[in-house]
């Protein structure tokens, strides 16, 4: 897959990324929906990094590359965006969207969540296991663990942006679309995904399937995250 072959053999350090995206924190204005995932993903990053240099990972240097090549992914989004081009379909709706009034900052995180997480993953774990040279069972516990932290982190996301009390009417708009996504299944498809795509670059030979199977992967996960972001009723309105 081409995609894959532009990352360096070396595995990064997690400091790099972390700058970028505090500088985006600074270029996009807090109400962009770009800059509300942009904000979430920094809080999960710099957790991952702390508890990286606190010895939380067994492995140190392979939980580093799995960090360092899924943030990649976003920020190639992002680059993309900024050169004029398109993002990969998964990202589409949130840069589509980023300053539609009707939708909410939750929608915004929970679509990039969705993207980063849906997709995005699944490819950092195949870049890693490159980088490394290790097999996709070899990483299953950073991705286990980093999967915690985002669990953790998600809650707390949830809390911070809930709208209000109206959340907890069950006629709310938003109620719904929260209860259609689940990040503990976007994991797990992920960590399938990951393996399956390892597998069909093993048996060689299959490149066109491996890259159909990306390509349909980056389409249904876009297709999530164009639902995540429905415009609703802004709150007040």
């Amino acid at each position: 897959m081409a995609q894959i072959e532009q990352f360096s053999s070396a595995p990064s350090a997690v400091g790099p990324v972390v700058t970028r995206m505090r500088a985006f924190r600074e270029l996009w204005p807090a109400s962009d929906g770009v800059a509300v995932f942009n904000r979430v993903y920094l809080t999960v990053t710099e957790e991952i990094d702390r508890r990286i240099d606190a010895g939380e990972f067994a492995d140190r240097r392979a939980a580093a590359t799995l960090d360092v090549r899924f943030a990649e992914r976003y920020l190639m989004a992002v680059d993309a965006v900024a050169a004029g081009g398109r993002p990969p379909a998964c990202w589409r709706p949130l840069f589509q969207y980023r300053r539609h009034p009707g939708v909410r900052p939750l929608q915004f995180a929970l679509s990039g969540i969705n993207a980063h997480i849906g997709h995005d993953l699944a490819l950092a774990v195949v870049d890693a296991c490159r980088t490394l040279g290790c097999e996709p069972a070899d990483l299953e516990g950073e991705f286990e663990r980093v999967g915690d932290i985002l669990t953790l982190l998600e809650e707390r996301i949830r809390e911070e942006l809930m709208p209000g009390p109206d959340l907890l009417e069950i006629a709310d708009p938003l109620t719904h679309l929260l209860g259609c996504w689940s990040l503990e299944r976007a994991r797990d498809g992920a960590w399938l995904a990951a393996r399956s795509l390892w597998q069909l670059r093993r048996l060689g030979g299959l490149p066109e399937l491996a890259e159909e199977f990306t390509e349909r992967l980056d389409r249904s996960v876009g297709l999530v995250g164009r639902m995540l972001l429905t415009p609703l009723t802004p709150c007040g309105g």
